[in-house]
């Protein structure tokens, strides 16, 4: 083969390399379109805190905004938070609400999304309330017999 068709060949395969790990960037990272997209796209990016055994979980909600981009747009708040940690866990809480976000953002709108977005207030929960399994033990007290 020539030298100078070897290098238009390598330029081929090269171009199409790039091509190709370019449509698969995109790929992985599918524009956001709808409500439920948005809050699948939140889901994903949720770590909630690692907490000692036998600790009930927590809920907060966070109001946040959204520009065009998917950028957030001011600050986010916290607007509830149950009251059944110490202060040490709601801390913890708080934290990974945040990182939350952080990991999130930009959120990968399409372009009708981030109209249809940009300013709005979202009210977010974050419920990590953990349930522990109920004994299926009988209770001698629960039962009733008549003789």
């Amino acid at each position: 083969m020539p030298p100078r068709r070897r290098n238009v060949v390598a330029a081929v395969l090269i171009a199409s390399a790039i091509g190709a790990l370019g449509r698969a960037a995109v790929a992985q990272e599918a524009r956001i379109d709808n409500l439920d997209g948005l809050f699948a796209a939140l889901k994903q990016c949720w770590r909630p805190p690692q907490l000692a055994p036998g600790d009930p979980g927590k809920q907060i909600t966070v109001l946040v905004s959204f520009k065009r981009d998917g950028q957030i747009l001011g600050k986010p708040r916290i607007t509830f938070e149950s009251a059944t940690t110490p202060g040490f866990d709601s801390l913890a809480y708080r934290i990974a609400v945040m990182e939350t976000l952080q990991r999130c953002t930009p959120l990968p709108f399409t372009q009708s999304m981030g109209n249809a977005v940009a300013g709005r207030p979202f009210t977010l929960r974050f419920d990590d309330r953990r349930t522990f399994p109920q004994p299926n033990e009988k209770r001698a007290w629960l039962t009733t017999t008549t003789s």
